[in-house]
């Protein structure tokens, strides 16, 4: 009955949620491409509910370049890994600035690549039944597009980085057979807020939406200390996280968040892990 519930229909948050998303913005919105004046490299690794069996393990390398113009452009790799479900997202990034103003600037983004599906259904140890009989391998294309208005202490940001809806598995003849992708909508504000010369607090918020699902919405504070960040971070009806970012020198950062749910998978599972290396070149 459970397996019949994951494959029939699935109208859930299918993208990795990242807490240190903050560090690695242009997961979500290519906006984000280039705007640092130097080459960016980030490695992620998360995984989700510790000590549960199949839950989900994601790792992401995104490249981040800018351009001696107004153009920048990006890579982001996600590797998403959820039971017998495997997923690899590849995807191109271009950006583009217009300014505003002496201290505004907005910067508009597209996104264009696409995910491999591998469903490896000779993993469930069934047979003789036909919705079961084949594993999935397929190409989903797709694109998304991003904005980002940026001043001196703010931003807001507005993305949806997957826009077309594609089929993840889908069995003709049969009742129990469908799985798609949905648009994924993220919506987010910050604040940079100077304490001293050495400390600065960075409140911010993100919001999700996706089609069939709950609203997500996380509250982050980081307090940046130059050499050290640390932070909270909670999503509302989810969890609590902790953060806590070292800054060796200035060309690598690493970075580390603990996640704890308040659902009730906290009597199964041991919280989330989610590392973080940044290299700035």
């Amino acid at each position: 009955m459970l397996i019949f519930s994951m494959v029939s229909l699935i109208n859930a948050q299918q993208d990795p949620a990242f807490t240190l998303y903050n560090y690695n913005m242009n997961i979500v919105n290519p906006a984000y491409a280039g705007i640092d004046d130097r080459t960016q490299l980030n490695i992620n690794f998360k995984s989700q509910w510790i000590n549960l069996e199949g839950s989900p393990e994601t790792q992401s390398l995104t490249l981040s370049i800018p351009t001696k113009g107004r153009v920048g452009l990006g890579l982001s790799i996600i590797n998403d890994n959820i039971f017998v479900l495997n997923e690899t997202d590849v995807y191109a990034d271009f950006s583009y600035r217009i300014p505003i103003s002496d201290r505004t600037d907005l910067y508009m983004g597209i996104k264009a690549g696409g995910a491999l599906i591998d469903i490896d259904l000779d993993k469930l140890g069934i047979s003789n039944d036909p919705v079961f009989m084949e594993n999935v391998h397929q190409f989903n294309p797709n694109v998304g597009v991003g904005f980002l208005l940026k001043g001196e202490s703010y931003y807001v940001t507005l993305s949806a980085p997957t826009l077309l809806k594609s089929k993840r598995y889908e069995k003709d003849g049969y009742k129990v057979t469908n799985a798609t992708d949905e648009l994924h909508g993220y919506f987010g504000a910050g604040y940079l807020w100077q304490l001293s010369d050495q400390i600065t607090f960075k409140p911010s918020v993100m919001t999700r939406y996706v089609v069939g699902a709950p609203i997500s919405m996380d509250l982050t504070a980081v307090v940046d200390f130059r050499v050290l960040d640390l932070g909270l971070s909670h999503r509302l009806d989810e969890s609590f996280s902790a953060i806590l970012l070292f800054k060796l020198g200035d060309w690598v950062h690493i970075g580390y968040a603990y996640e704890g749910t308040t659902t009730d998978v906290k009597d199964y599972s041991r919280g989330s892990h989610e590392v973080l290396v940044q290299f700035k070149l």
